[in-house]
Parts: C-alpha cells; structure tokens; sequence
C-alpha cells in the first residue's frame, strides 16, 4: 500500500477593497513612504472597512473563491480550520463562522493560534488528517483583519500591518504530493516582546484598559527581528538538510511576509536567490495567518507539479517553524 501524502489541490484568496498606502498612512502618523520602505518594505495594504464586518468576512470570500475554482460541492468537505489571531469573537469559532456561511455542514470546524506561525500550524494539523484517512477534503484558512487590533498612532507597528485571507484545499495524493516534513516550534518566553495585552482572562476588558491602548499590538521591534531571523531560517535550513535537499531542489521559498529584510535574510542562510522568493509584502503588508496562502495564490499560475516549496513563519509569543511541500498540480491549470 503506498503512503498518503496530503496534497494542496486549490488556493483561493480575498483582499478587502479599500487600499491604505503610506502616503495616506502619513497622514495619520509621523512616518514617511522612504521610512516604511527602507525598513519594512511596504507599500500599500488592504483594510476590512464596515460596521460588523470580521475576520468571517474575508474567510467566507476565501474558501468561496477556492470553492468555484475547484467545481466541488461545500458538503463534501470533512474539516475546515482556520488560522487567526483576530476572531470574530472568543466564541462560536471563526472556522465555525465560514463553514455556516459557505455552506460547510457536514464537517467540523475551528481555529488555530499561533500568530504568524498560524497557517503553518494548521496546514500540519489538516495534512495529519488527511493522511490519516480520516478525512478526505480538508479546508485550511489563514485571515486576519490586522486593523482590528492596530494603533494607527504607533508609528513602530501602524505601517506593517493589513486584512486579508487565503484558503487552500487538501486531498490524499500517493504520488508523494504535499506536506513532506515540518519543523514547528514554540516559547512563550517570547511573551513580552510580542503580545496583546487585554482582553483575555488574564486582563478583561475595562474602560481603564481601554484608555490605556491595551487592546493593541505591543512589539520590541529589535528583539522580534533577531528573533525572527535566527529561528525562522535555522528551521527552514533544518526542514532542507533532514529531506537531503539543497537550494538547487528548492523551486521556492514562501516566507511569511513580516519585513522584507527577514525574508532576505532567511534566503541568504537558505543559499536561495531573491528571484526565488515567493513576495508580495510591497502590496499586503503583513497579514498575519493570511500571508503564506496569499503568496501562494499570488504565485499559483508560475507553480508547476512537483516544485519543491519551504515554507517558513516566525510570530508572536513566539511561534515558528517551515514545512517542506511538494506542489501537487500545473498551476496554470484548473482542477476539477
């Protein structure tokens, strides 16, 4: 009997109409477009606008657009998870939330947080069910709305950060298609670098809490960067050496789109060329959960069956890892 592997077979995405570019960004907060560049590499992000409008949202727009490009039938589908740090709300589960909406009813559902790291940890857990053969269709979703829990009078964390959402789809493959290995990591001595403050049980909401701007991002910028840099490519260099692969096998590399000086250096450790890069952090700043499956719907069309991707995230808390995957189908091409 040959081994099941669990194989990505569609990407879908949404990105919120209204674009906030840093000359806008300006306006709000002492900053600049040759700051934001020189140091972070962003030049315009997506933001979710609208009374009531969450995470959901662009979840449900996500797996939606994966749904009609891939011709299934949403009952069909076993397991959706989904990958945020922004929910809707503590509970139902954001998961919850888009599998009602697309129409899901015949699977269970819910959410995965690990910050940055969030759509890795959930692609493993998704691929662990499919190869387990318990279920068939797993629908895995990264998405965030950044802008919910962002100080748009921080100058240090404001520019990095926007909405989005990308969903991918999972299915068995014996051809040796899909999630490979992983490497995920995970210490929450990272705590105070990178966190938000309240409302959890920890720290309830208050009106003192709020006063007080607990409810947004809090970033050590310098000591999440070394962080981030050290660990995100020791793991993606050790996804690469225990698979016997070297930077010739790799077709590309998908960083989390955290600052574009990470993602070099990454690639550097890597031994892997810039034009081997999967970036589109110029155009979505920081996602959070969504950057990965972005950078994969971004790319899909140049992506070829049996390309051998690393994918790698660093996030809050701190959370890291990589996970070496082998595209499963000619991206120019519809599956159905």
């Amino acid at each position: 009997m040959k081994k099941i592997t669990a194989a990505i077979t569609g990407v879908g995405a949404y990105l919120p109409e209204y674009i906030l570019d840093n000359e806008e960004l300006s306006k709000l907060v002492d900053t600049t477009d040759e700051w934001i560049m020189s140091r972070i590499g962003i030049k315009t992000r997506h933001i979710l606008k609208g009374e009531g409008q969450g995470t959901s949202v662009m979840g449900v727009k996500a797996v939606q657009d994966l749904i009609e490009k891939r011709g299934i039938d949403p009952m069909t589908i076993d397991l959706l998870i989904c990958a945020t740090v922004t929910p809707d709300m503590l509970f139902p589960s954001t998961a919850n939330l888009i599998a009602n909406e697309c129409g899901i009813k015949k699977a269970f559902a819910f959410d995965v947080s690990a910050a940055c790291s969030g759509f890795l940890f959930a692609l493993q857990t998704a691929a662990s069910y499919v190869e387990s053969g318990r279920c068939k269709k797993v629908v895995v979703v990264g998405a965030d709305k950044m802008s919910s829990i962002v100080d748009y009078t921080d100058r240090k964390t404001c520019p990095i950060f926007g909405d989005g959402a990308g969903a991918v789809l999972l299915e068995a493959s014996e051809e040796g298609y899909g999630v490979i290995d992983s490497v995920l990591m995970s210490d929450g001595a990272g705590e105070k670098h990178l966190h938000l403050k309240a409302g959890g049980s920890r720290m309830p909401a208050t009106s003192d809490t709020v006063n007080t701007n607990a409810h947004y991002i809090y970033q050590e910028g310098q000591s999440v960067f070394k962080a981030a840099v050290s660990l995100m490519a020791d793991t993606a260099v050790d996804v690469m050496q225990r698979n016997n692969l070297t930077a010739d096998d790799i077709s590309y590399l998908v960083p989390h789109q955290a600052n574009m000086r990470i993602i070099e250096a990454t690639a550097q450790r890597m031994g892997i060329e810039k034009d081997k890069c999967m970036i589109n952090i110029e155009k979505y700043g920081n996602t959070t959960g969504a950057t990965i499956p972005l950078c994969l719907w971004d790319y899909e069309a140049r992506l070829k069956k049996g390309d051998n991707l690393i994918l790698a995230a660093f996030g809050g808390g701190y959370t890291w890892g990589a996970i070496f995957l082998k595209w499963a189908y000619d991206g120019a091409t519809t599956i159905k």
